[in-house]
């Protein structure tokens, strides 16, 4: 599965190794990620905590059909978007896009567009937890 949305912590490197031996050797000659963590602060703010919520089935068919446009778009051989979902610490990751292609330019083009496309168009609600213990929604996506 191209889209994979996760409760507990996942390790970047083992989910990109797996992606990868789903392909048949030697048919990609680039991989292209980008991971990104859990900062401790936002607007201003000391955030200890951050809760993910989301409705699973359409947010799946949303992401999935990020992949399909990069797809669509680059001559690419597969893609992968692994999100968490509910608890989340500072320093944990929280998202992690992957493109396998023939040729750098490729893989590095998807890649960028399923992290700006998923920040955009993914249904994800963000609940903070503040230092001071109050807890806000989050409004805005940051820039990239």
């Amino acid at each position: 599965m191209s889209v994979q949305l996760e409760a507990d912590s996942f390790d970047p490197a083992v989910e990109i190794a797996r992606f990868e031996a789903t392909l048949p050797a030697g048919s990609f000659g680039a991989t292209a990620s980008f991971v990104g963590t859990m900062r401790h602060h936002n607007e201003g703010d000391t955030v200890t905590a951050m809760t993910l919520e989301h409705y699973p089935e359409m947010t799946e068919k949303q992401l999935q059909g990020v992949i399909d446009e990069a797809k669509s778009r680059w001559d690419i051989i597969d893609a992968l978007i692994v999100h968490r979902v509910g608890d989340i610490l500072p320093g944990n990751p929280i998202v992690l896009t992957a493109v396998c292609s023939a040729h750098r330019a490729a893989a590095f083009d998807a890649c960028r567009f399923l992290m700006e496309a998923l920040k955009s168009r993914a249904t994800f609600w963000k609940k903070e937890t503040l230092a001071s213990g109050e807890t806000r929604w989050v409004e805005k996506n940051t820039p990239g």
